[in-house]
């Protein structure tokens, strides 16, 4: 089943994060994408599915990092502390 236009917002916030962060920084190799991004991810401060946006900042962040929060079958977030965090 196809979405409807509007609930593609966060998808697009991710977009134009990524985007911005690709035009100010540095590309020596020359394939579109800032050399501090390569390979990373693009993390928002507060959540997309947690009501933020990247007014609320964004940093770079490893996949492992950004990606591992306990989530629910729906994709939302469950808990902010992940399992490495809780073992501590």
């Amino acid at each position: 089943m196809q979405k409807k236009r509007d609930e593609h917002t966060d998808r697009m916030e991710r977009q134009r994060a990524r985007r911005a962060m690709d035009k100010k920084g540095k590309d020596a190799n020359g394939n579109g994408k800032a050399d501090a991004r390569e390979g990373k991810d693009i993390a928002h401060v507060k959540a997309l599915s947690k009501g933020g946006s990247n007014k609320d900042g964004v940093r770079i962040e490893s996949a492992a990092k950004n990606r591992s929060f306990k989530r629910a079958a729906s994709g939302a977030l469950v808990s902010e502390t992940s399992k490495r965090e809780k073992k501590k």
